[in-house]
């Protein structure tokens, strides 16, 4: 299968509108862990999005300390160079080694991400990285750090850099260094707080891939109350507050007011808050998670469906209605 493409800021790469995330397939024993995952179903699930024409794969060096970037390089080992997906990942959050469970510490020093970067490039087995991006903003100031991703780019470790979790300020003051090729904030119809993020990104050229866009699995369609109150204690899911309580009811209020126009498209209420989060302009793609090959195809036709005025409207007042999320109400 293909699907389609298009210019990923002015990095050079066309990438398709949603890439598959490997944050849930770290697995659990640390401290943002999903709960005990299988290895094996991980591994299929990115080739089955590959094979659906994803062409890019989003990790981390922290998700499961370690293993997520394992477990994507072992994915895409037998795709040749031209099948093989964009590999991007993150830096600047260092682990305990001797207690995992300990919450990763957010570092900006410059000879902790070179650290950082051979040890990516080690556990992906490649040469370069084809985006790699500053995960958290660091107690070190943003030059400090910015300098040496910029360095590394011109050193050919890595083809482009990027931020995540940055604001406008951080963006303006990384800009004046080296171009910030990339931008990853979170955003989804809960979440809609990265309007001045993404209308940054926009006059500047800079390519958006957007996390979260189903909320962690709440906006998936298959997530239940019942499910929420059975969370395995190593699941951070079972802390956020979106999962509990009255923030709960309205996130799956929200849902419920979206499955009527998922049923106009012919679609899943997975692939309607995708394409809300890729109807905004700004958003060059998203990134999405799955943790078994079905849930890949619960989400992969979601750049296909076109919402119309109509439907933003509808959603708009759901939203209203329901109370969910907060930031902007309409893309």
């Amino acid at each position: 299968m293909s699907l389609r493409t298009v210019p990923f800021g002015t990095t050079g790469m066309d990438i398709t509108r949603v890439g598959f995330g490997a944050w849930a397939i770290g697995g659990g024993e640390w401290a943002y862990g999903w709960g005990t995952q299988d290895d094996r179903a991980s591994i299929d699930a990115i080739r089955r999005a590959i094979e659906a024409g994803v062409n890019w794969i989003d990790t981390a060096a922290v998700y499961g300390l370690g293993h997520s970037e394992e477990l994507v390089a072992r994915a895409v080992k037998p795709y040749g160079e031209a099948d093989r997906p964009y590999v991007f990942t993150k830096c600047g959050l260092v682990w305990d080694r001797a207690d995992r469970g300990v919450e990763p510490r957010r570092s900006g020093h410059a000879a902790s991400i070179r650290r950082e970067v051979e040890g990516s490039l080690r556990r992906l087995r490649t040469e370069r990285i084809d985006l790699y991006q500053m995960h958290w903003p660091a107690p070190e100031p943003i030059e400090e750090y910015w300098e040496v991703l910029a360095q590394l780019k011109a050193a050919g470790k890595v083809r482009a850099i990027g931020l995540s979790n940055h604001d406008t300020k951080q963006l303006e003051r990384a800009e004046r260094i080296a171009p910030v090729d990339a931008l990853q904030p979170p955003y989804s119809l809960i979440n809609r707080d990265a309007a001045a993020e993404l209308d940054w990104c926009h006059s500047n050229g800079t390519g958006v891939i957007v996390y979260s866009p189903m909320q962690s699995g709440l906006l998936s369609g298959a997530f239940t109350a019942e499910r929420a109150a059975t969370l395995p204690f190593d699941d951070w899911r079972s802390g956020s507050a979106d999962f509990l309580g009255r923030n709960l009811m309205r996130n799956l209020a929200l849902v419920d007011a979206l499955r009527p126009i998922a049923d106009r498209h012919r679609t899943s209420v997975a692939s309607i808050a995708i394409a809300w989060c890729l109807s905004r302009p700004g958003v060059t793609a998203a990134i999405v998670g799955a943790r078994h090959p079905r849930q890949v195809d619960g989400w992969i036709s979601a750049p296909d469906v076109d919402l119309d005025a109509t439907d933003l409207i509808e959603i708009a007042d759901a939203l209203r209605r329901t109370g969910a999320g907060h930031g902007e109400i309409r893309p």
